[in-house]
């Protein structure tokens, strides 16, 4: 392996150099864009929009369109309500939303602006407030958290706003996913509807940032969970939410459990076969069906290529980063398929990452091989540990790339942006499927190094 030279020490230095994670009021974008008819808001600088609008359209290859209440220099003084109502209208008279999600940022947070204050005067001094389209707003500065935050923060918002306070019984299910691929979304619609199920998917970006070419551009694309479905969220029979790092803290479902009696399980990523039995174990429980045919071939043929990979991965080890969730559910799935996690790494700073890692790890891994785990990290921390370590490969998204090349290791990209490939929302993460594809891409991109740095070239494996 090609010896890189490690970055300078962390000693007095203060900076960040490149993020391992995205800005919390774009999570909060993101989230708002996968409810039906919805405008995201942002309230604070034209240019936090702008930035957020590239990032996410980079990533999804799909218009997305984040109004802003555009505030200037003056407005740090005098505040931004003045701008936010005006920014409000104009979205309202020219999009004709059902709901718009108004997200804060760094600016309108330090200079402290109530924003559900000057939403309450905007509806008292409209006309017809009754024509004015549902506003709900989040707390997301950019300072604190990361886009997780903000996309969890934002579904809370969502919920706890839009959730009638008498729901009619419906004994459906509530799935609260997180941030995961429109094509994930589809995956798991298709499987609630092959159990038998009707469930309140929340949020569903699977059409609204992956959605089919049209004539006419629509400035509100179709699809997104209804806001009717929220309303009734309430009197679900249960409530499914991915993320072993949410233990703990105030979200969506605890918000359902704690003001409803909704049942909350909190659950892994369904990513390799172990978290994705208990994923279907779950909806067997609620369904009181078997695991349809279509699946449990599924996972046969994934038993089956872990069978006929194993010799090309075993041993190998790998330095896997992103959004903690994601990071604990690809974690599990290589140590499952004989792929060595040697550092599992996140921006994120749950403070959960540590026990969750060690959690979905320890019946495969021997004691003393558990991975290093490194929360609230940069680059430059990761590329210090990773070099030391000898990693085959990167599992991540586009931001490790410099630091694959540095290595001289391939990168596998998953998750969340990826902007130097196309069709990142189209990559399927979750359920027998899922890792099926991830697999068969590990391998033949490890095969395909072996071949590239040989010396003699070979072509029958």
């Amino acid at each position: 392996m090609t010896k890189v030279a490690l970055m300078p020490s962390r000693t007095n230095f203060t900076a960040t150099v490149n993020a391992c994670k995205l800005c919390r009021p774009m999570g909060a974008a993101i989230a708002f864009r996968g409810i039906e008819g919805c405008v995201p808001f942002l309230h604070g600088s034209q240019g936090c929009a702008t930035y957020m609008r590239r990032y996410i359209i980079s990533h999804f290859n799909e218009p997305i369109d984040i109004a802003s209440s555009s505030l200037g220099e003056k407005n740090a003084i005098f505040g931004g309500a003045p701008n936010l109502k005006l920014g409000l209208k104009n979205v309202a008279e020219k999009y004709h939303p059902t709901l718009i999600g108004i997200a804060t940022t760094c600016l309108t947070e330090t200079i402290g602006d109530d924003v559900a204050a000057i939403l309450k005067e905007f509806r008292n001094d409209t006309a017809n407030p009754e024509d004015l389209p549902i506003l709900i707003n989040v707390s997301s500065p950019s300072y604190s958290g990361s886009h997780m935050e903000g996309f969890h923060d934002a579904m809370l918002a969502a919920v706890s706003q839009l959730a009638s306070e008498q729901p009619p019984v419906t004994g459906t299910l509530n799935l609260l996913p997180g941030f995961i691929s429109s094509a994930d979304l589809r995956y798991l619609k298709d499987l609630i509807t092959d159990f038998g199920l009707q469930a309140t998917v929340l949020p569903d970006i699977s059409d609204t940032l992956d959605g089919p070419s049209l004539r006419r551009y629509p400035l509100i694309p179709k699809g997104g969970t209804p806001l009717a479905a929220i309303a009734a969220m309430g009197g679900a029979a249960l409530t499914i939410e991915f993320g072993p790092t949410l233990a703990g803290r105030k979200t969506a479902g605890t918000f359902l459990e704690e003001r409803f009696g909704v049942k909350r399980h909190l659950l892994g990523m369904p990513v390799g076969i172990r978290a994705t039995d208990r994923f279907f174990l779950q909806l067997g429980e609620a369904s009181g069906r078997k695991t349809p045919a279509k699946y449990r071939n599924e996972r046969g043929r994934l038993v089956d290529a872990y069978v006929d990979g194993h010799k090309y991965l075993y041993g190998k080890r790998a330095v896997v980063y992103g959004e903690e969730d994601l990071v604990v559910g690809l974690t599990s799935f290589l140590a499952e398929c004989g792929i060595k996690p040697v550092l599992c790494a996140s921006g994120g700073n749950s403070g959960r990452l540590q026990d969750a890692i060690t959690e979905v790890v320890r019946d495969v891994l021997p004691e003393g091989e558990l991975p290093v785990v490194r929360d609230n990290v940069d680059f430059h921390d990761i590329e210090n540990e990773a070099a030391a370590l000898s990693p085959d490969l990167l599992i991540g998204h586009s931001k490790g790339y410099p630091l694959a090349r540095r290595l001289d290791i391939p990168l596998i990209r998953v998750g969340f942006p990826i902007h130097d490939r196309i069709g990142g929302q189209r990559i399927l993460h979750l359920g027998y499927g899922g890792a099926l594809g991830l697999f068969d891409t590990i391998v033949n991109t490890l095969i395909g190094e072996k071949q590239k740095k040989s010396s003699v070239g070979y072509s029958y494996m």
